[in-house]
């Protein structure tokens, strides 16, 4: 996808449907583990008739509303939901500005993209008491004035879910030894053998830190020539771009990959292992990139008390063991299992210098415009 491109796939559910075989016996015991759950908002129990007022619109990424979780919170709550996913921040950023007020009640972000759309005015303040489940959480990601962005002047805009690092892939059979760096990605060893990520943001930002930039998401603009000369460099190992970790998994699969700068992290890797491939995951020596995904109301919001549920409701401690489980995300409940974050360098993403700038040259690199074209 190229950057800003807004395609995106949405799901429409209907209340207690199901959308693939044994759908029905996993919604039942997500709504066993989530039937107490009844008494806590009866506010929201309404006729089953659902009506245009019942229906909540959810923009999130891939892995985050799947069906048996949405269909178990339909009959819950006697509402509908229709689910878009996106597969960058560019088409998030797209939706989220296809109309006015956004065309969404609720939406998963990162903490750079929070800032972004709050300083736009397209989100709305939570009420806090409103999402209960937030007790559950670790004390570090209660606390949200610490999390830069996720306050401004006073109010909340945004509730922490999930978090990865943005490392390194490889395949153990291909790289003798775990890298130690990204700038393995342009090891001429493994010409044709490369998966990058297409994002203007994301490259830019890996490659300041590979090139040894201080703050990744503040380039100068020689340093912004230079990081877009070096990742012009690094066509002549890539085998492709993608999007989604799906499509990451079957082409590293099928095209037998070495590397992949993996920017949806640890769900990467946990897709690629149980697809039978043999890859280890570094955060290079440098530091990785990492995401705090939260989510937020939007301003134009039907039922901002139903968007509350629905955060309140993706805080309950068998939606984080699903997410944990089923895509290898780390959830703000409990410690990642097996994971030394005290060791680890980690950057978490923040706003960075000039959006559109990186977005043209990015467009320039990855349609293979020639490098004496890129202005000194």
């Amino acid at each position: 996808m190229q950057p800003g491109d807004s395609r995106g796939v949405r799901l429409t559910r209907g209340v207690g449907a199901c959308a693939r075989a044994g759908g029905a016996v996993r919604m039942l015991l997500v709504i066993v583990m989530l039937g107490w759950l009844a008494p806590v908002v009866p506010a929201f129990a309404v006729s089953p008739e659902t009506s245009n007022d019942d229906v909540l619109r959810v923009l999130a990424w891939p892995g985050y509303a799947d069906s048996d979780i949405v269909s178990a919170f339909e009959a819950q709550f006697h509402v509908r939901i229709e689910v878009t996913l996106v597969d960058s921040d560019e088409a998030l950023w797209t939706r989220m500005h296809s109309a006015s007020p956004p065309p969404y009640d609720v939406l998963a972000a990162n903490t750079a993209e929070i800032q972004r759309y709050a300083h736009e005015h397209l989100l709305a303040p939570i009420d806090l008491s409103r999402i209960p489940n937030r007790r559950r959480q670790l004390p570090n990601f209660q606390q949200l004035a610490t999390i830069g962005g996720l306050v401004q002047d006073g109010a909340s805009y945004a509730i922490p879910f999930t978090y990865s690092s943005m490392g390194l892939i490889y395949d153990r059979k291909q790289v003798p030894a775990a890298p130690r760096s990204m700038r393995e990605l342009w090891n001429p060893r493994y010409r044709g053998k490369v998966l990058d990520f297409n994002s203007a943001q994301h490259n830019f930002s890996f490659t300041a830190l590979a090139l040894g930039y201080p703050d990744p998401f503040r380039l100068s603009p020689a340093q912004t020539l230079a990081v877009a000369r070096k990742l012009i460099d690094l066509r002549r190992n890539l085998l492709t771009y993608y999007t989604l970790p799906e499509e990451a998994t079957a082409l590293f699969v099928q095209h037998r990959a070495a590397l992949m700068f993996g920017n949806y992290g640890t769900q990467q890797v946990e897709q690629l292992r149980r697809a039978g491939a043999d890859v280890g995951y570094v955060i290079p020596d440098e530091g990785a990139l990492a995401w705090l995904d939260c989510w937020a109301v939007t301003r134009g919001a039907r039922r901002p008390e139903l968007a509350f549920a629905w955060i309140n409701y993706m805080l309950e401690p068998a939606i984080g063991a699903l997410l944990t489980e089923r895509q290898g995300l780390a959830n703000t409940l409990e410690p990642p299992r097996g994971v030394d974050t005290g060791r680890q360098h980690l950057v978490w993403l923040q706003p960075v210098e000039d959006i559109a700038r990186r977005e043209s040259l990015w467009s320039r690199i990855v349609s293979g415009d020639r490098p004496e074209r890129f202005a000194k």
